[in-house]
């Protein structure tokens, strides 16, 4: 089968098309052909050896952590998938990911596709959306009523984030560059923070959590829009803890925990159009189609996913 792979941590360079042997499914496993995979930034940071310490893994390498297709062979097992059925998921993070044809998923990772939504927005999905989830409701025990801060709204993370605040009724405001404005406020948006123009520390106040997914300054600042005993989570760095008790708050850093049963719960919020997905770019499943998907998503300004098409 194709997939994309790396034998070294290194630059776009070293991400190299290839035939390798097709999966074949372990105890509690499927194997699904893939119609379309995404770019997460946790792809390319491992690609240049950042997370070489936290995800230590042999080479070669193939990337890739967002899943979407049709069941093509189940462990003996397995019963709660068959042959045909279409799926999505986040797979657990090894050395054998989605930049490929077939890929290996545990089946309790998976969810069902709703029939309402294509393979390109199911493969959107998966890990922005669980990272959302974990770090507004498990961690943030986010509630009805409660004012939240999301940064970087437009991206991956941060349009989940405000879709699934809004859906419980919390009141959101959020981050972005002014030309994003409309876009936010489709998504559910209360109030947008056009951070070319805007101080957001010095609009808001009185909030009971933030989603940091930028880090350093931002993360800092973040602190006093927080009411007393709110809460912040962060995907970008793990906080400060002598600040958080300074400030008396709760924070934390979220490292996602794939979760099939969460994922369902997503699925049918898509199902019932409650959330949505947006696609801001598609590339091939191609060693230069990966590169310039890549490079996209190194400037930390596109908008919606970026979908890896591989048929």
């Amino acid at each position: 089968m194709k997939a994309i792979v790396i034998d070294q941590y290194g630059g776009e360079e070293v991400l190299k098309e290839r035939e390798v042997k097709k999966p074949t499914p372990n105890d509690g496993q499927v194997i699904v052909k893939v119609h379309a995979t995404s770019i997460n930034p946790i792809d390319w940071k491992l690609r240049e050896g950042y997370l070489k310490e936290r995800v230590p893994f042999d080479f070669p390498i193939i990337l890739g952590w967002d899943v979407a297709g049709v069941v093509d062979e189940v462990a003996d097992n397995v019963t709660d998938y068959q042959v045909g059925d279409r799926v999505f998921a986040r797979p657990e993070t090894t050395n054998h990911g989605t930049y490929a044809e077939y890929t290996a998923v545990d089946a309790h990772l998976l969810a069902r596709i709703p029939e309402n939504i294509s393979f390109d927005e199911a493969a959107a999905v998966p890990l922005t959306a669980l990272t959302a989830w974990q770090c507004l409701f498990d961690f943030g025990d986010v509630k009805e009523g409660d004012r939240v801060l999301i940064h970087a709204g437009s991206g991956g993370v941060g349009s989940f984030a405000i879709q699934l605040a809004k859906n419980i009724g919390a009141y959101v405001a959020t981050t972005a560059s002014g030309k994003n404005v409309e876009f936010l406020k489709s998504l559910g948006a209360d109030e947008v923070i056009d951070y070319t123009q805007q101080n957001f520390e010095e609009e808001l106040n009185d909030y009971d959590f933030v989603l940091d997914s930028l880090g350093g300054e931002i993360q800092e600042k973040s602190y006093d829009v927080l009411k007393d005993g709110g809460r912040l989570t962060s995907i970008a760095a793990p906080p400060n803890e002598e600040k958080a008790k300074e400030k008396n708050v709760k924070a934390g850093f979220i490292w996602l925990e794939p979760k099939g049963e969460q994922l369902a719960k997503i699925a049918k919020l898509l199902e019932e159009g409650k959330v949505k997905v947006t696609i801001g770019h598609r590339f091939p499943l191609t060693e230069e189609g990966i590169k310039e998907a890549h490079a996209l998503s190194e400037t930390h300004h596109a908008k919606g996913k970026i979908v890896i098409e591989v048929e």
